[in-house]
């Protein structure tokens, strides 16, 4: 059985050894489909994020924040609290000797204080516009950062499979020519085989991997460049203040509630209108009754005891005005908790990261020494790969925690509301 075995080896020895250790360009191309990104040497982050911005769904109901405050702002501006009303009225006597003409117009004043408080709600709106826009832009430079640094890590993390995959191949080699020349055993051509195929199976995972990250990017960007600088330093801001985009955003839409309750306020039972007018008496047939005559007329109507209708409009915009004051306490609380998080992965990082080279520099001389160990015959193949395996992973874990640290850096600025 023995030679027969031997035979069976020798044979996947001459089949497999010689396409795992020639054309090395064709095994590290395991992926057909590509999302290309190119570097673009003049692109800043900055300006990456206000055209993502411009080109963000969200512009649509940006823009109509802009219109509404506008349109509250034109009607703050005008000098009655509403249309007028013109009315004409014609009456004739049945005799058919009388006629009586009445035109009327009726104008809708604006309450004492109210048209100011009108005006005041249209400036809070401007305001509260303009915030949104300023939160939006730092939501989405998040998402555009948080974009930008998963590319680099699944870069890296190729990178890493490239290279862990060309010494798996170099070691293939090496191992070929010691099992043609009778140094090795048959059996360690499988276990050079199953090794090769491993890091080609890792590095079409990060291949992959990296066609996620670039698609994800470019949808969200909607642009295949990428900014050649986009580290950052760490900001100096050292807490949550009141000037952060997403607090001054919430605060001015509390403020309009606000404006808002107190000019339906002052609504109270209605609107007090004037109503002026001219009433024609003309006579035919030279009728007596007629006054034969125009005269002017004017009224003031004023609605009252009215209060009791307004008020559960009053009490909804007043729920929703607490509401809002509810969801600005809870998201500073939030931005606390994201404050604090991201300042201790900084301090945590820092600690790993000296670990992780120190492990990566015991790993990469105890791998030497095991290579050499291996190629005087002192220990098998298999405990070569272990070591070799446990060194690539404390290479790729040192790399990763220096960008991790960098990465820390930008979601720190993100969580204190600071932009590039």
């Amino acid at each position: 059985m023995l030679p027969v075995f031997l035979l069976q080896v020798s044979l996947l020895t001459l089949f497999f050894l010689p396409a795992l250790s020639e054309g090395a360009e064709d095994a590290f191309a395991v992926v057909a489909h590509h999302d290309p990104l190119v570097v673009d040497q003049q692109l800043t982050l900055s300006t990456l994020i206000t055209l993502t911005l411009d080109n963000h769904p969200d512009q649509q109901w940006l823009h109509a924040l802009e219109r509404e405050a506008q349109a509250i702002k034109q009607r703050g501006e005008s000098w009655t609290a509403g249309a007028l009303v013109a009315g004409l009225r014609y009456q004739e006597a049945t005799s058919g000797t009388l006629h009586y003409v009445d035109g009327t117009v009726e104008v809708p004043l604006w309450n004492i204080g109210q048209r100011d408080a009108n005006q005041l709600t249209a400036s809070r709106a401007e305001n509260s516009a303009a915030t949104q826009n300023a939160m939006t832009h730092w939501r989405i430079a998040g998402l555009v950062r948080a974009a930008i640094w998963d590319v680099a890590l699944q870069d890296l993390r190729l990178e890493q499979a490239t290279i862990d995959m060309a010494a798996a191949q170099q070691l293939a080699s090496d191992i070929t020519r010691r099992v043609n020349a009778g140094d090795l055993a048959q059996t360690d051509a499988l276990l050079i085989q199953t090794e090769v195929l491993k890091k080609r199976s890792a590095l079409t995972l990060a291949q992959a991997e990296v066609m996620h990250a670039r698609k994800r990017y470019a949808t969200l960007t909607q642009t295949t460049k990428m900014p050649a600088m986009y580290r950052e330093s760490l900001s100096k801001t050292a807490e949550i203040s009141a000037t952060h985009p997403a607090l001054q955003a919430f605060q001015q839409l509390i403020e309009r509630k606000q404006a808002e309750l107190d000019a339906l306020s002052l609504v109270g039972s209605g609107q007090t209108n004037v109503t002026v007018g001219v009433n024609s008496d003309r006579p035919s047939n030279h009728d007596v009754r007629s006054n034969n005559t125009e005269s002017f007329n004017i009224g003031v109507s004023v609605p009252f005891g009215g209060q009791a209708h307004l008020e559960p409009q009053l009490a909804a915009l007043n729920v929703e005005l607490n509401q809002l004051r509810a969801q600005r306490d809870q998201l500073f609380r939030d931005l606390e908790q994201s404050h604090h998080e991201a300042e201790h992965n900084i301090d945590i990082n820092k600690a790993e990261l000296t670990i992780a080279n120190e492990l990566n520099a015991v790993a990469q001389k105890h791998l030497t020494l095991t290579r050499l160990s291996f190629s005087v015959g002192e220990i098998d193949l298999i405990d070569l790969l272990k070591i070799q395996s446990q060194t690539q992973l404390a290479e790729l874990a040192a790399k990763e925690r220096a960008l991790i640290q960098e990465r820390d850096y930008a979601f720190y600025n993100q969580a204190v509301g600071e932009l590039p």
